[in-house]
Parts: C-alpha cells; structure tokens; sequence
C-alpha cells in the first residue's frame, strides 16, 4: 500500500476559516425579531432571546458556532472526533470540553445553558443517550438539532439512523442560516454559506473526467472482531462521490451498515477510503489500524484497492453530514487525480485552493 491521505487537508482549512472576509458582503439581513420559533426536527423551538451561555454537543456544530463568531456564548462542548478547525485551537482551548465523546446530562446542566446545540439526535433525541429534547426544555432551555441528522432520516437507539432522501450540502447551509437567525449573526452566516458554496463549485471542477467507471467503499470504522462501519448510499459519503462522479458499491438506505469484508471484495470497489480520526472509541479508529489491517487481512488484502495503492484517509467528520464535507470533495478530488484516475479539470489538481502536498507515496 503506496497511496494514502494524511488526515484533513490543512491548507484548505485555513482558507475556509480564515477567508470568508474575502467574499463580497451580502445585502444587510434583517434583524432577528424574538421571540423566535423555529420548525426543527418534527419540533417548535422558540428562543426568547439571542442565547448568550451555549453548550454544543457535536464537532460540527460546535465549528459552525465558532465560524458565525459566536465561541465567547460557547460554554462548554462535548463529542469531538478529531482537531478543531485549523485557527480555532486558542479559541477551542478556552472554551470547557465536557466530554470526548458523549456528556451526562448533569454536566451539561451544570454550566447552565441558555440553548443546547446537537449534532446527532443519537446523543439528544426521542431516545437520545444523554437526553430526550423535552428534560431540557422543561428546564426552559432550548434544543437545537442539526437539520442534517433528522430530516430525511430515521433515527434509532440501535442504529445510526436510516437515510431515506439523499443527503445534500442544503442541509447543513440550513443550519448555519438558523444558527445565525438564532444569534442574530445573519450576515455572517450568509458569508459562512457563500465561501462554502465556492469551495464545493471549485472542488468538483478539479475532475474534469474520471477515467472509466470509478467506484468506491468509505469505511468509517470496525468494533471489535465485527465488520466494518461503511457508508451507506444516501449520507454524506454518497454525496461526495456523486460529486465527482463516483459509484457507491453499498446500495442500503443505512447511514452506516456493517458489512463483510468478502461481500465488499466481491464488488471490487476501485479505491477505499478510509476515515482518519483522533477518537478511539473503536479498535480501528485510526487511520494507521485500518491501513495494518488492510495489509494483513486474508481477504482485504487481496483487493486490487490495497494492491495498487488505492486507499485514501480521509477526515471523518467530512464523512459525516458536516461543513467539512466540502473538505471530503477537495481530499478525494485531489487524491484521484494524484493517483491517475481522474484527468484534471480547468482549475488544475488543485483548483487554486487546497495543496495537495498531503498526498504521500
């Protein structure tokens, strides 16, 4: 195994993070008038007024907070799966971390929020492991979930979820409009939105053409002597690879099923990506176990993925439903590209954004 991904692509991190000043500014947005009653998640969520003490449990939502400028009415975050955003990493260490993974009720309730910001009904939901949604709001505290993590979807306790609509980038640019309807930060979000959007535009012109038909298994992670956690058709994942005009070799409508890794050689998927994270709440959480595993497994190992070098880490939180998706179509259009798999499309390999120097051989 020659070819592999190292981690986020940290040039194009700093760019997003750094500069969405750089895009034009929108026309002024209206102010927030509160009360404000959002529709969010089958649920009416009213905010009395702009929240001023949040914890957010999720990555992603806690980033989007931080993007909308908003870290200083953070006050504690909770299930992190790798590094902040690049040049948030002063701002993330000033604000409590509760938890690695996921919080108990009582600690959230202990720096007395005024709102609580999810990612995954998992953690927050009609059977969530830390909360349902309604013992906050008896406390008067709202409850903001990702839009992502529930329209379309069907959530479970015993599963990640079933996607029944495609996932698509509209999910997520709803929540940061909310998150900033919320906070009465509109015209941020509106600049968060616009730098996002020209990043995704610029990332699928990098391919100009695939050659043949490309297809693909994303592999998220594996428990213990089980099969591993890969993506289904309609999550993020699925997203990326319509992109840039790849196959999903995994046809189910789960988020994330567990499938054998004879039924995955069977398909012969063209490449493997695999998800890269500081978590470890599984055995092959890391990059570096799934790439051991793949060279020693009796059947990994003889994929024509493995054989030719066709596995590519990638940031897990871009294979969740997340800003840094558009992170995941930067990664992989880069990696295709450098692997000769795809042609080059105007912009070049690297489509004047991200280097693409994180590409080792």
């Amino acid at each position: 195994m020659n070819s592999f991904l190292k981690g986020p692509l940290a040039a194009g991190l700093i760019l997003f993070s750094i500069g969405i000043s750089g895009f034009g500014s929108p026309a002024a947005a209206a102010e927030t008038a509160y009360p404000l009653t959002l529709e969010n998640c089958g649920r009416q969520v009213t905010f009395e007024r702009r929240p001023t003490h949040t914890v957010s449990i999720g990555q992603s939502s806690t980033e989007i907070l931080y993007l909308l400028g908003l870290a200083d009415k953070v006050v504690g975050t909770a299930l992190w799966v790798g590094p902040v955003l690049k040049g948030y990493e002063e701002i993330n260490a000033k604000v409590e971390r509760l938890a690695d993974n996921d919080p108990s009720f009582e600690s959230v309730l202990a720096k007395k929020p005024d709102m609580v910001a999810v990612q995954f009904q998992w953690q927050v939901g009609p059977e969530g492991v830390v909360a349902r949604p309604e013992q906050f709001e008896e406390l008067g505290i709202p409850v903001y979930t990702s839009p992502a993590d529930c329209t379309g979807k069907e959530n479970s306790a015993a599963s990640d979820g079933v996607r029944r609509q495609p996932f698509t980038m509209d999910l997520v640019y709803r929540e940061i409009r909310e998150l900033a309807q919320i906070y009465d930060v509109q015209d941020k979000g509106a600049a968060v939105i616009a730098a996002l959007k020209s990043r995704e535009e610029a990332a699928r012109a990098k391919v100009a053409s695939v050659e043949g038909n490309l297809s693909a298994v994303f592999w998220f992670s594996s428990a213990a002597d089980a099969d591993p956690y890969v993506a289904g058709s309609n999550g993020a994942p699925g997203y990326i690879m319509a992109a840039l005009g790849i196959e999903n070799i995994i046809k189910t409508e789960d988020e994330w099923p567990t499938v054998g890794w004879e039924t995955i050689a069977k398909a012969e998927p063209s490449m493997i990506v695999a998800g890269s994270m500081e978590r470890r709440r599984y055995p092959l959480d890391s990059l570096e176990a799934k790439l051991e595993f793949l060279q020693g497994d009796p059947v990994a190992s003889l994929m024509p993925a493995v054989d030719k070098g066709h596995v590519f880490g990638m940031d897990a939180q871009a294979m969740n439903p997340t800003i840094r998706t558009i992170d995941g179509i930067e990664a992989l259009a880069d990696a295709i590209v450098e692997a000769g798999l795809a042609s080059k499309g105007g912009l070049g390999s690297n489509g004047g954004l991200a280097d693409s120097s994180g590409l080792a051989k």
